[in-house]
């Protein structure tokens, strides 16, 4: 198994590197450059293009590569043209940001995916399991952007007009004078912020969840080992938690696979809608500044997510069939 892993690993080195090559010319073939958003006609042509130089926007685009891989190579990945700061500062604070962030929505969508997915197995065709189904169809055809401003308006906006006991912030990580909180304040209010974008972003992928472990559930239930436990007299709890649940694990992994890295990288529009300094939001920022240097940082940290998602699966797929580790 580790020998998998580590071949696995090596194996993405160079496609992460082609990865970021073709984003560097992608972006150097879009017309303009980071200098653009300083255009005004009073600047002088020699201002401007001193400007590019320190910037080193000047040389062809080749020396830019060669010179961007060679620092990225030994971990520098360059100053922000926007933020005016070094990118190994800046990607710290706001991945930390979306980790929490990350944390709560996969809490909701394979906690709560996961739980009506096996209630709904254990109890096929019956009323519960259709409504059930309804309801989760719903919420999964719905647009993340939409239940987002839907949740402000009503646990927020509406919550304050109409005096609810519980009212959730619509925006931003903290609330003013966090500082001056005390420590189990400080925890509540980042708690309560957390909650509606986290529920905006995983509720629908909570219902994909749920549909896949119902059919899973249903197929493993049927099967010669789980009618052997049940005729061994076997509760039905433990039939279904110790017996069933874990051979029905595996297209969930391959689902918190392919999740994780979605999750971190591409909530780009609930992190905008709710104002949330996270990846999504730096993202979007640095391609609205053509920051290119930070457009390659994140590309990267992406593309990392993404190998080391896939790479989680492959652990759990492990730990779910011991048939795998035998392998």
């Amino acid at each position: 198994m580790f020998r998998y892993l580590l071949r696995r690993l090596l194996g993405a080195i160079p496609l992460v590197l082609g990865i970021l090559t073709l984003i560097f010319f992608l972006m150097h073939l879009a017309p303009g450059d980071p200098t653009s958003r300083y255009f005004d006609p009073t600047i002088s042509p020699e201002v401007m293009d001193q400007m590019r130089q320190n910037l080193g926007l000047d040389e062809p685009v080749p020396v830019q590569y060669m010179k961007w891989m060679g620092a990225f190579l030994t971990g520098d990945f360059g100053y922000s043209f926007s933020y005016m700061r070094p990118i190994s500062q800046i990607l710290p604070e706001v991945m930390w940001n979306t980790v929490q962030l990350t944390f709560m929505a996969l809490m909701v969508i394979f906690g709560l995916g996961m739980l009506i997915g096996i209630f709904q197995a254990v109890r096929q065709y019956s009323v519960a399991d259709n409504v059930l189904t309804f309801v989760a169809l719903f919420f999964y055809s719905m647009p993340g952007f939409w239940l987002a401003l839907m949740l402000i308006l009503i646990f927020s906006l509406k919550a304050s007009q109409w005096g609810w006991a519980v009212q959730f912030p619509a925006s931003q990580m903290t609330s003013g004078g966090y500082e001056f909180m005390t420590t189990g304040e400080q925890i509540r209010d980042r708690f309560m912020h957390l909650i509606l974008p986290s529920i905006a972003l995983g509720v629908g992928s909570a219902a994909g969840v749920a549909r896949y472990m119902r059919g899973s559930l249903l197929e493993v239930i049927r099967q010669d080992f789980v009618r052997t436990a049940r005729a061994k007299g076997l509760e039905e709890r433990v039939v279904i938690f110790k017996h069933a649940l874990r051979n029905a694990l595996l297209p969930i992994i391959t689902l918190l696979g392919l999740t994780l890295p979605f999750l971190f990288s591409g909530a780009v529009l609930i992190e905008v809608i709710f104002a949330w300094p996270g990846m999504g939001r730096l993202i979007v920022d640095a391609v609205f500044q053509r920051d290119y240097p930070l457009i390659m940082a994140t590309s990267f940290v992406i593309a990392v997510f993404v190998i080391l998602g896939n790479l989680l699966a492959d652990v759990l797929y492990a730990i779910a069939d011991p048939r795998i580790r035998a392998g």
